[in-house]
């Protein structure tokens, strides 16, 4: 099996070729309700969801970033038929995150701007790897004892350890988007959908180590290969489009490697 290589081709015939229990760590964000125009293009959605179960490791995770379109007044939902679709094939809904975006404002209607994605974190039985990542405590001042409310209604405290100046991050994380913030330069822009790097940087540093093989199906502009690279993983990237995969391999090819 090579890796580190962006294959271009339909992903559910391109993993059929790979072998079982071979990926750690799958970050991808595939078309979603006709939300972008991606040449065209469609997929089969169980077909992938199987393969990718076939192909995860156990103890390996699948990070399925998707929103949805209002149609007819109403939100689609595919989001979390999707998600239901994942686990009727065996994956455990691990967390379900939110990727907030700095995003511009649309002129008024009948609702609140939507300004933010899911992602459905979903493992193969228990997630082998976490490496939560750190934030600094609110002041930057050590944690205090907390209580939480037991099912009985009664209190308890907390098992959070105090004194700590730093914390685990929640999991509502906040990127900005667009040109410059998504990712520098122009070329990832040729692409109509890019998802910011920092996003598949750290589920990247999150769920994988050093020398992990990391995975996207829907490689498009090749966001999650390029960081896997920059950040010391392997990676395969499969996209169908020739003119997409023109664009990851010029990326991967600009990729600098992290020092840590």
């Amino acid at each position: 099996m090579e890796v580190n290589q962006i294959i271009c081709g339909d992903n559910i015939q391109v993993m059929k070729t790979l072998p079982d229990d071979c990926i750690d760590l799958t970050v991808t964000s595939p078309p979603y309700d006709n939300l972008r125009d991606y040449q065209g293009y469609t997929f089969d959605f169980e077909a992938v969801a199987r393969q990718l179960w076939r192909v995860t490791k156990e103890g390996g995770v699948v990070v399925w970033v998707v929103g949805d379109a209002v149609i007819n007044g109403s939100e689609t939902c595919i989001s979390f038929k999707q998600a239901i679709g994942f686990k009727d094939i065996g994956f455990n809904i691990h967390d379900t995150m939110i990727y907030q975006k700095d995003a511009m404002p649309f002129p008024e209607r009948n609702r609140y701007n939507q300004c933010f994605e899911y992602m459905f974190v979903l493992s193969k039985g228990k997630p082998k790897t976490f490496n939560p990542i750190k934030e600094k405590t609110i002041w930057n001042k050590p944690s205090t004892p907390s209580t939480r409310r037991k099912a009985n209604g009664t209190k308890e405290l907390s098992k959070y350890k105090t004194g700590n100046t730093e914390r685990s991050r929640f999991n509502i994380w906040f990127y900005g988007v667009g040109f410059n913030k998504s990712a520098k330069g122009k070329i990832p822009f040729k692409h109509p959908a890019i998802f910011p790097e920092r996003l598949a940087q750290d589920h990247i540093i999150s769920w994988s180590n050093k020398g992990d093989l990391i995975l996207d199906p829907f490689c498009g502009s090749g966001t999650t290969c390029k960081m896997a690279r920059e950040n010391h993983r392997d990676f395969i990237g499969i996209e169908i489009s020739e003119e997409y995969c023109k664009i990851a391999n010029q990326r991967i090819n600009n990729a600098q490697l992290s020092l840590f």
